[in-house]
């Protein structure tokens, strides 16, 4: 919406100039109308806004916002089911996207334009946070995206195993017992293997300061009793175990899947390494021999 450009114009009289600026005001009033006529009250750009494109839209009582990211314009138009458009014309009824309510109001200290949706089914919301601190701030950032992103996990795959150590425990448990039915030198690398999915509760021990090996032989001995539920009571006393299913401590199934797959492909993929490039100093003159000190006089 800016009316601002570059070019050479050669007037002679001052008819013309007022015809060329006649011209250039009719031109961006009847764009600002046939945006009114089709419909729109906000117009939302991306770009500069002229002063005569602010003075039709105050006119035709058309609301302007700016929006300096392309991001925000993009996330926008999803929001409200708009279509950008490149340049000023009157968009169609398909193009044009719409709001319950737009209204300009002050969080803090900040002025912000609020696009509201009355209906609960929107395609996006917005989560203003809110605290004291930025440490405060960004706990609350960090549990609010931890949450987006479990309920998309669960959106695509429902399952939930144990959490608190039991899954790694009882996975642990079923690939020894594999190990030691397979003949030859496989079974020490199938126990190794079992080995590291002791790295999840040894480190939950450790940083609740509990012992770890004690945790990890409590929770051998309940899941060969067949508790397979059976993980770290964080808030117990010293290496406590208890149901994990009981106690409504569940993680997804994919977060298991994917982080036990992808710890899988990084080991091979360095156990499948069979020569390793050293780094040597890089190329340049060698300093002479013999005598060191080259400052002192002969």
């Amino acid at each position: 919406m800016v009316t601002e450009t570059k070019g050479t114009v050669l007037i002679n009289n001052a008819q013309e100039l007022l015809n060329f600026s006649k011209g250039e005001e009719d031109l961006m009033e009847s764009q600002v109308k046939g945006i009114k006529e089709a419909g729109a009250t906000v117009v939302v750009t991306g770009g500069k806004v002229a002063d005569m494109a602010l003075h039709y839209a105050n006119k035709y009582k058309l609301m302007v916002v700016r929006l300096n990211s392309k991001w925000d314009l993009r996330r926008l138009c999803k929001t409200v089911g708009a279509v950008a458009l490149p340049r000023i014309t009157a968009p169609t009824p398909d193009e044009m996207g719409h709001c319950d309510n737009v209204y300009l109001t002050e969080v803090g200290d900040t002025q912000v334009v609020v696009f509201k949706h009355e209906k609960e089914d929107g395609a996006i919301s917005t989560v203003v946070i809110r605290g004291s601190t930025d440490n405060l701030m960004d706990d609350i950032e960090r549990a609010v995206d931890d949450g987006v992103n479990t309920f998309k996990v669960l959106v695509r795959d429902k399952r939930l195993v144990p959490g608190g150590g039991a899954t790694e425990i009882e996975l642990a448990k079923q690939i020894t017992s594999y190990g030691e039915s397979c003949p030859g030198l496989e079974q020490y690398s199938i126990k190794k293997f079992a080995d590291a999915f002791e790295a999840l509760p040894r480190a939950l021990a450790e940083n609740s300061g509990v012992k770890g090996n004690e945790l990890i032989s409590k929770l051998y001995a309940a899941h060969h009793e067949g508790n397979k539920n059976t993980g770290f009571d964080i808030e117990g006393e010293g290496p406590a175990v208890k149901d994990m299913l009981k106690a409504g401590i569940l993680e997804p199934y994919l977060v298991k899947h994917w982080g036990i797959r992808m710890a899988t492909n990084a080991a091979i993929t360095v156990l499948r390494v069979d020569q390793i490039i050293m780094a040597k100093p890089a190329g340049g003159p060698k300093p002479p021999e013999g005598k060191k000190n080259f400052d002192e006089d002969d």
